[in-house]
């Protein structure tokens, strides 16, 4: 597999082969550096994706994951995702939700829209709002930071999560200007967070397949880098499940901790399988992975990504049973509650679930539900400690030199 598409004949090994067969010895060797604490390397990691058995994938996912948070806890976040617009030029032919500008269905939500689903949000005790609106190709910078501005002198508890790095990259594009100018201004206007939407798989082969005219590997990363250097923190991603080899999924992987590594300001990792049902281009795309190999990877993501401290389930495109299952699967993070979806609906997935309903999967997996904020702080009245992080500040990796200090 680690040489072909994922599409190509594969079988997951047994039990029995992992722990007999050719790759034995060599899975073991894995293993015990894992349960040792040690980093693996990328030919590591292919090994344990191609020949482990799951359960043994899961067992040691669940080790890490317990080793970074030794308190039996899984926490989530009460937010919204709102799009103030889907237009967007991008034309990727898995999106399902876009439209190109002037197409039918195209929008650009009022102020008065997007301010009463932030209110909405606030009023459920809303921590957070995640905002995207594609690569739209007049809504430059000053659009958005007017906009943020706006929500966070409004409801000043509802953190904006906004916008992805090929977003912020178009906008120094229209701007005509460096995009750590254009992080500048999101910051100073209110921008807490950055989602980490966009990065598709981190390699040129495949984004010149699937999103040839997005930012570039290269790109992408440089942009959490500069995000990351003005003090915000960012999450990161992984849509697999398409035309990627095994391998490219590792690479994929690699880029993201050799990058964390320099900055520290990922905090957290979320991968889902490729949603096809709908999209554009949806006869070019393969069958939906199986449930099996979500959790291989996911299971994979938490054992190879020692320096992200959390793991996020996809509850959305998985389901909650199977959300429940990643609890054990090196996940200690359930996302968002999601009040308002509208991307991965577009094609096709409608697992939205309540704060109830998020409660009792966390419960049946015996482990304690807790809110937090985009940091990761702990922001629950059953919490006993200070919620810290509590806000970009004390979360910050990076420390932004005050105007006029430094070079």
């Amino acid at each position: 597999m680690s040489g072909e598409p994922t599409t190509s004949a594969w079988r997951a090994p047994l039990a029995s082969e992992a722990a007999r067969g050719p790759s034995a010895a060599a899975l073991e060797r894995v293993e015990a550096r894992v349960r040792h604490g040690e980093r693996i390397d990328e030919g590591d990691a292919l090994l344990l994706h191609d020949r482990a058995d799951l359960a043994t994938l899961g067992r040691l996912a669940d080790l890490v994951r317990w080793r970074k948070h030794p308190d039996p806890i899984v926490t989530y976040i009460v937010d919204r995702n709102v799009n103030p617009t889907n237009v967007c030029i991008t034309d990727c032919g898995f999106c399902a939700f876009y439209r190109r500008p002037d197409a039918e269905g195209a929008y650009v939500h009022s102020r008065e829209v997007l301010v009463e689903k932030v209110r909405e949000t606030a009023e459920q005790g809303g921590r957070q709002i995640l905002m995207q609106g594609g690569h739209h190709p007049h809504l430059k910078t000053d659009w958005w930071c007017d906009l943020i501005a706006d929500l966070r002198g409004r409801f000043p508890e509802v953190n904006a999560h906004a916008l992805s790095a090929p977003e912020i990259d178009h906008l120094s594009k229209l701007d005509k200007r460096p995009v750590e100018e254009v992080i500048a201004d999101l910051a100073e206007a209110g921008l807490g967070s950055v989602p980490g939407a966009g990065a598709e798989i981190l390699v040129e082969r495949v984004r010149k397949i699937i999103a040839p005219k997005k930012t570039s590997t290269e790109r992408w990363l440089a942009v959490h880098e500069k995000i990351h250097e003005a003090g915000l923190r960012s999450s990161a991603t992984m849509m697999f499940g398409h035309v990627e080899t095994a391998a490219e999924r590792i690479e994929h992987l690699a880029r993201l901790r050799e990058l964390q590594d320099r900055t520290g300001g990922f905090t957290a990792f979320a991968c889902w399988n490729m949603q096809r049902d709908g999209v554009p281009e949806e006869h070019l795309y393969p069958e939906r992975v199986s449930s099996a190999v979500y959790l291989r990877v996911q299971a994979l993501s938490r054992i190879f990504l020692d320096n992200i401290d959390n793991v996020q389930t996809s509850y959305v495109t998985q389901g909650m049973k199977m959300a429940q299952v990643t609890l054990r699967f090196g996940c200690n993070d359930f996302g968002g509650t999601m009040l308002e979806e509208n991307v991965v609906s577009a094609a096709g997935c409608f697992h939205l679930e309540s704060i109830a309903g998020i409660e009792r999967q966390i419960q049946g997996a015996g482990l304690s539900p807790r809110r937090r904020n985009s940091w990761y702080g702990i922001d629950d009245e059953r919490h006993e400690g200070e919620c810290r992080p509590a806000n970009r500040e004390e979360a910050a990796t990076h420390r932004v030199a005050p105007t006029g200090v430094g070079g």
